[in-house]
């Protein structure tokens, strides 16, 4: 129940700051917002306050802000709606909501690091057969102390000074053995992952020691620019490998069922996993939405460059052909997500009950 109501309040939060960043800059701009809602179906609370009614309702899957003269076929002209804007305010308007989505990744990474979360330390637990570390003599136990001069404190410390090394480069790795110093001289080689994540691999593996790690807060910040600075690198990745056939589109995204699962082990795991996962899923929401894919935002920013580009907008008939072509398509999209989640996660207990 606790780890329902988590995802529940976390997914709001989410809603709640992407069409806060719409509805603030809507004002802003000095378009009139007739409606400001968070979730769909039943409405369970709604007030209308200085023009705006806001709402709440009963399925927490999404929300919106709903402007005046938002649809071509709707404005009247008047100098507070939205169609009478020129095309870089409402192309505020539009990256507004991801732009907050995505400052709130950065603060909820810059809150992991600094309130502290739990990470591997240096102990190898497994040399793995056929790298750079078994041929110099690595055992398991070994406990990692520096890497060319640069102390590793933790085990992401070691990902991160071999993965800006070039496979096949040779490095200097001091290992503590019983009390006693070693220098390890080990070639890098290219490692499994090294499709998706760029760098070579040492050939060792973590042993099952978990630490505590706390930054300051100005490291903090530069963690948490920098961990959204990859993880948005790594997205774009991932989406054009999806594209080409490299990523399997089944293995590779999930939705409000497989967010509920991840969400349900986070809240085991602490506040820290939590922030974690929010910023991860602000990070995501952000990124998503500024695809060029009519009904999301990047698609309304499509159309508005097209549009300054024509000197006209398209019209409200082709507009709407677009927009629901666009939102079958995501439609279709969630059900399959939605399925392959179930399968993905519940899948042998299916099978067991239909035995």
């Amino acid at each position: 129940m606790f780890s329902l109501l988590t995802f529940v309040i976390l997914l709001g939060v989410l809603i709640f700051v992407h069409e806060s960043g719409h509805f603030l800059m809507a004002k802003r701009a000095g378009v009139r917002v007739e409606r400001f809602s968070l979730g769909f179906g039943p409405v369970l609370f709604s007030r209308t306050v200085n023009g705006t009614l806001y709402s709440l309702c009963a399925v927490p899957l999404g929300g919106f802000v709903k402007m005046a003269g938002d649809a071509a076929g709707e404005a009247k002209g008047g100098r507070d709606e939205y169609c009478s804007q020129p095309v870089f305010k409402r192309a505020l308007i539009v990256a507004c909501g991801p732009f907050m989505n995505y400052l709130t990744g950065i603060i909820c990474f810059i809150l992991v690091f600094w309130i502290g979360y739990p990470s591997l330390g240096t102990k190898v637990g497994l040399v793995l057969d056929g790298y750079g570390a078994q041929a110099a003599g690595m055992l398991k136990g070994d406990r990692i102390i520096s890497i060319d001069g640069s102390k590793t404190l933790y085990w992401e410390d070691i990902q991160r000074l071999v993965r800006l090394k070039q496979s096949s480069a040779n490095v200097l790795v001091v290992v503590d053995r019983d009390g006693k110093s070693l220098e390890l001289d080990v070639r890098l080689k290219a490692g499994p992952e090294a499709g998706i994540k760029p760098g070579a691999f040492l050939g060792v593996s973590p042993a099952e020691e978990t630490v505590m790690i706390k930054r300051g807060f100005l490291e903090s910040v530069r963690q948490g620019v920098l961990r959204s600075g990859e993880l948005t690198v790594l997205t774009y990745k991932a989406f054009w490998w999806m594209i080409t056939g490299r990523l399997s589109l089944r293995d590779s995204v999930t939705g409000p069922v497989g967010i509920f699962v991840i969400t349900s082990k986070a809240v085991s795991a602490g506040i820290s996993a939590v922030l974690s996962l929010a910023a991860v899923l602000s990070l995501s929401l952000a990124i998503f939405n500024l695809l060029p894919f009519p009904v999301l935002d990047g698609g309304h920013l499509a159309f508005l460059l097209l549009e300054k580009l024509r000197g006209r907008p398209l019209s409200a008939r082709a507009e709407n052909i677009v927009g629901n072509a666009g939102m079958y398509a995501l439609i279709l999209m969630a059900v399959f997500v939605t399925y392959n989640d179930v399968l993905r996660f519940f899948g042998d207990r299916i099978k067991h009950f239909f035995r």
